[in-house]
């Protein structure tokens, strides 16, 4: 069916095309077809229940954030198999993101490039929407800061994140590495990422209930970078690692390098950035003796690449870039064959 409705969708823009899809699911649960949903794409028999963080998650097949920055569809995004959707980036107040066009399809290459820029609703809007939560699946909160906000002041931005999101979601996602928002990236420097992780840490603790928090990181980070970035990590008792996030670079691609020039800067997703993903998973797990645990996101397509993804040392992967080729059914092949191969 998605073989004859993306044809279509692609004749829109990405982020119009994004906007149709989700009137779609927005209809379809007024119109009671979640239950539907849910036995065609998400049948108990697939069910592969995974502990991870001290959760338990449905199974190891999750949506990436970026796509449900709002918290509007995840219940539906959930009926197509999914045991757990990221949403966000969040920041504390709504902003509209960069200017449009932002978004681009590489068809040939089966990716996105985006300069969305963390367009989102703000904290509020979004707590609103995960009040609504009835069901079992598992929701993270990916926080960021606002684009205005200096990077000397990023930290009370994320504080205001993790306070807001912390008892409406059940895990938090630090994300200092998306390459679309001005200067962000150097919170990723050791002294900076430590204040806003150590910080965070602090804050947990006081917590009534103890939740994880992870850290999203670049695949544009060197070997040295990455180690740096471990050292961190363990420093501020965080507990786990999400790899990765998109991509400045343009290397090897299908697409006519006069289209690339053309679109211009933005984080490159899907296929491409599958072979840097796994290198990178495989280097983490080997330098933390398979210890930190790691979600898997970038080039996820097949249930091959996620098989690949899972044996390198990822405990999860996330789809994004990959649901938008691959359509809602992806998830139920690739839980069809972790499953098949009880991994």
């Amino acid at each position: 069916m998605y073989k004859i409705i993306r044809p279509v969708l692609f004749l829109f823009s990405p982020e119009n095309a994004h906007k149709i899809a989700f009137g779609g699911l927005k209809l379809a649960k007024k119109l009671g077809l979640k239950p539907l949903l849910n036995s065609i794409y998400n049948p108990k028999t697939l069910k592969s229940e995974t502990e991870l963080f001290g959760l338990k998650f449905p199974n190891k097949v999750g949506i990436a954030a970026g796509l449900d920055k709002n918290a509007e569809v995840y219940d539906m995004l959930g009926s197509f198999g999914f045991g757990h959707i990221e949403i966000g980036t969040v920041t504390p107040k709504a902003q509209p993101g960069n200017p449009k066009p932002r978004s681009f399809r590489l068809t040939k290459d089966k990716a996105l490039i985006n300069r969305m820029g963390f367009n989102n609703n703000g904290i509020e809007a979004v707590v609103k929407q995960l009040k609504k939560r009835n069901n079992k699946l598992i929701i993270g909160g990916n926080i960021g800061k606002n684009t205005l906000t200096p990077n000397e002041d990023a930290l009370n931005d994320y504080i205001a994140c993790f306070n807001g999101l912390y008892d409406h979601v059940d895990y938090i996602v630090v994300n200092v590495s998306c390459p679309n928002i001005t200067d962000l990236r150097k919170l990723q420097d050791q002294d900076s990422l430590e204040l806003i992780l150590t910080t965070l840490d602090e804050l947990r603790q006081q917590k009534q209930h103890k939740k994880p928090v992870l850290l999203k990181i670049s695949p544009d980070l060197n070997d040295l970078q990455i180690d740096e970035t471990l050292e961190v990590v363990e420093k501020c008792n965080i507990d786990g690692v999400i790899v990765a996030n998109t991509t400045i670079r343009r290397d090897n691609l299908l697409s006519d390098n006069n289209k690339i020039d053309s679109i211009g800067n933005g984080g490159l997703s899907g296929k491409p950035l599958f072979e840097k993903t796994l290198e990178m998973i495989d280097y983490i797990n080997n330098k933390t003796e398979d210890k930190l645990p790691i979600i898997g996101v970038g080039g996820v397509f097949t249930p091959d690449d996620a098989v690949k993804m899972l044996t390198a040392g990822a405990s999860l992967v996330q789809l994004f870039t990959g649901f938008i080729y691959e359509g809602p059914a992806i998830a139920k092949r690739i839980n069809k064959i972790i499953r098949l191969l009880q991994m």
